[in-house]
């Protein structure tokens, strides 16, 4: 597999994601944020609002691009038209960042290929790793650059999986040439799930596992709040908890700073206050530079 081309991460900056009722104020608005990430199908049309205000966006800030329906592990290969669309699209803003999740979407029925419409898990074992590594190189051939691949949040475990998910990350970024979007809430919000004594100690363990050369950018978010025993549902629908803080100082610490966004899809905040959240994580940043 030929070695892609590299993320242009440059500094390591702060982001947000860029969301519809934000597009005024982020345009108009002074922020401390360094880049936006879009999610890759909002903008794969020919023209309209959306795409100009992303074009307009590109003016002020680096662009990150997000992809969400690629769906690297499914048994099928992906589309070529998925492909297609998200090539032509970086082509034509250039992003510091693209990126994708571990997981699957597409499966066949017959002679159609059906989207399930959402991030499902996979099993970590050589056979899907050879899969994955195979979409994910196809991916990086027809973009021209790397691929940032992030770890999912599941609320079910595959029985054929050999490997923890870290493992499989790993080999398949060794593989291709691929790198790591580290999700630290998925990380927490499965640590959760899996009910342990102390969350944040297990998710402290899976930093501690991380080879920090192969992440090219951190996701950070806040689900909304559960009662006890209730699943957690990683719903980026609130403010970074406590608990995500303490784990993203303790990355910090381990692999030094890395561009950093916070995520936010839900019950989405006004722009101050999503900027805001913006600035508690730049002042980490700012301990921890060397």
């Amino acid at each position: 597999m030929q070695e892609p081309q590299g993320q242009d991460t440059r500094d390591a900056g702060v982001g947000v994601g860029l969301r519809h009722p934000h597009y005024r104020d982020a345009l108009e608005r002074q922020a401390p944020i360094q880049f936006v990430e879009v999610h890759a199908e909002n903008f794969y049309m020919d023209g309209g609002p959306a795409l100009s205000v992303l074009h307009a966006a590109r003016e002020r800030f680096d662009v990150s691009i997000h992809a969400t329906s690629l769906g690297l592990g499914a048994e099928t290969r992906v589309p070529e038209p998925e492909i297609r669309r998200l090539a032509r699209l970086v082509e034509a803003i250039d992003p510091i960042l693209v990126s994708d999740h571990a997981c699957f979407s597409w499966s066949g029925q017959g002679a159609a290929l059906l989207h399930g419409g959402d991030l499902l898990p996979i099993a970590h074992n050589p056979r899907v790793l050879e899969q994955f590594s195979a979409n994910v190189d196809r991916v990086q051939q027809a973009l021209g650059r790397q691929l940032l691949v992030e770890n999912l949040s599941a609320y079910l475990s595959c029985p054929d999986s050999t490997m923890s998910e870290l493992e499989f990350l790993h080999r398949m970024c060794q593989r291709t040439g691929a790198g790591l979007l580290l999700d630290v809430n998925n990380v927490f919000v499965n640590a959760v799930n899996s009910g342990g004594a102390d969350p944040l100690a297990d998710v402290q363990g899976v930093i501690a596992g991380i080879d920090g050369d192969l992440v090219g950018e951190i996701h950070l978010a806040g689900s909304t709040p559960q009662a006890d025993g209730d699943l957690l549902i990683d719903d980026h629908g609130a403010e970074v908890p406590e608990p995500v803080w303490r784990a993203y100082e303790h990355l910090l610490a381990a692999l030094g700073p890395k561009p950093t966004l916070i995520e936010w899809d839900t019950n989405l905040p006004s722009w101050s206050t999503l900027v805001g959240q913006a600035r508690l994580v730049r002042q980490r940043m700012g301990a921890y530079r060397g």
